[in-house]
């Protein structure tokens, strides 16, 4: 098959979305800035759902649907907040269309709604009212809810996973009695995306807080999992932030504490989307096609059988049908793709492309010499491998291409983190070789957004693990007693 994909080297942006679109994971849809995710791209990200929604259960959360639609009101109570949405709202303002009698569809200007709905681009205005029905006393918390859904944040500018309108995500909401029971949960919802993003996806990431220019819309405190593309350029994975009492301020959501005074709940809210998928790619895929971490992937091994003969095909599939039997009892997903449409040659091209780890091939000369083809995705080495103990040995393999896929990934994201001491060698450093630039700043925002204006950089994050280090900004030259990472990002 003809894949079509142009190389990294090439046009890393039109590779991104060619790979997309050729592997089958989504496309552009009829709605502008909208995407249709195709069954294949779904299937990862229900892989993603599940492991998450286990883990959050795990942790104590449960889940929770909240409505689509937020009257506007509800955003002018957070100051920060709706400043921080206003621009990328989409806003319900009729509810009825009628036939304008040419047989035209038109809006019933008669039916304007009395107050105009938010299209929810976040859900903490409606939780937080909701939230003040649950909660009386300190025996009513904590509350720890989460939601998978959709949100529309209006995006002018759209990639597909990337940035697109309409996203689909999850976001947890918790109230807390206590102000460190919120930061407590806020740093252990970081530990979570990390140890995913980590273990599931592969994808190295450096836990962080955002600066103040940075911090998520009404937030008193953002902590972010950051991660590195192939290109050079960071992704934010994922993001848990401290609320503070803002929100239960803002909506009075108080209870009695242990104490009897009545006092405001604490906040802490924390999400991952589909923009997962787009660092999924974009860190570990490469020109023919996707790769993907065993753990993650929806097919682990795909079985392509080599025949001539229809009694040649039957062996096959009697040796085939006791291996997958194996392999299911071991929690292997497995694909025996058997068609008769299509050539070996062809199959083998469509699974690379679509990222399957492992690849076994069997033919007649396989099955009289009791061995099969195994053909790895990550390194795409081949070898010659005994049919007997075969089922044990693919699944310690697939545990080996998913450390091999992390640490490949790991050694590209620490052979770019350059520190740097000046400007000139800040801006030499961004424009020839990317990744994260450590470096000194000297905290205000005016700074921050004067290097971003002259380079396009942002405070990725201050690592959690930063350690004290007296210097000076690079920009100012003002005192600085710690360093932070600098990236072009998406």
């Amino acid at each position: 098959m003809s894949k079509g994909i142009t190389s990294r080297g090439e046009d890393y942006s039109q590779w991104y979305n060619d790979l997309v679109v050729k592997a089958d994971l989504a496309e552009h849809s009829a709605v502008r800035g909208c995407m249709v995710i195709k069954p294949y791209g779904y299937a990862i990200w229900e892989r993603m759902q599940a492991i998450l929604d286990k883990r959050f259960k795990e942790t104590g959360h449960s889940n929770a649907y909240f409505p689509l639609f937020i009257p506007k009101s509800f955003f002018s109570k957070e100051a920060s907040h709706v400043e921080g949405f206003a621009t990328e709202c989409a806003v319900v303002t009729h509810y009825r269309l009628k036939n304008d009698g040419t047989g035209k569809i038109v809006v019933d200007e008669d039916a304007k709604l009395e107050e105009e709905l938010i299209v929810r681009p976040t859900s903490e205005t409606i939780i937080w009212n909701t939230y003040k029905g649950w909660v009386e006393s300190y025996r009513d918390l904590p509350i720890l809810v989460n939601q998978w859904a959709n949100v529309v944040r209006w995006e002018m500018r759209t990639r597909l996973f990337l940035r697109t309108a309409e996203f689909l995500w999850q976001e947890g909401h918790t109230a807390h009695a206590t102000e460190k029971e919120a930061i407590e949960e806020a740093e252990r919802m970081l530990d979570v995306y990390a140890e995913f993003a980590e273990g599931t996806l592969a994808v190295p990431v450096i836990r962080g807080r955002k600066t103040e220019n940075e911090r998520f819309a009404g937030a008193l405190d953002t902590y972010c999992i950051e991660a590195l593309m192939q290109d050079g350029k960071a992704l934010q994975a994922g993001t848990s932030h401290f609320l503070g009492q803002n929100f239960a301020k803002a909506f009075d959501v108080k209870f009695t504490s242990k104490e009897g005074k009545l006092e405001h709940v604490w906040a802490t809210s924390w999400g991952v989307s589909t923009r997962l998928m787009g660092a999924l790619i974009m860190a570990h895929s490469d020109d023919q096609g996707l790769v993907l971490p065993p753990k993650l992937a929806p097919i682990q091994i795909v079985i392509v059988p080599i025949f001539r003969t229809d009694e040649e095909k039957q062996a096959i599939d009697n040796y085939v049908d006791n291996l997958i039997g194996e392999l299911k009892a071991l929690d292997v997903s497995v694909k025996y793709d058997d068609r008769d449409t299509q050539r070996p040659g062809f199959k083998f091209a469509e699974w690379e492309l679509k990222g399957v780890p492992l690849r076994i091939a069997i033919g007649a000369r396989d099955m009289a010499n009791g061995t099969v083809e195994l053909a790895r995705r990550d390194n795409q080495t081949k070898e010659t491998v005994p049919q007997e103990g075969l089922s044990g040995h693919v699944v310690s393999l697939l545990d080996e291409i998913q450390e091999a896929i992390y640490n490949k990934a790991r050694s590209f994201r620490d052979e770019h983190i350059t520190p740097v001491d000046s400007y000139e060698e800040f801006k030499s450093v961004l424009d020839t070789k990317g990744g994260f630039v450590s470096c000194h700043w000297d905290g205000t925002v005016e700074t921050e957004k004067r290097v971003k204006e002259e380079t396009k950089a942002t405070i990725r994050c201050i690592p959690l693990d930063v350690q004290e280090e007296a210097g000076v900004c690079i920009f100012t030259g003002k005192p600085s007693s710690h360093r932070v990472l600098f990236a072009k990002a998406y």
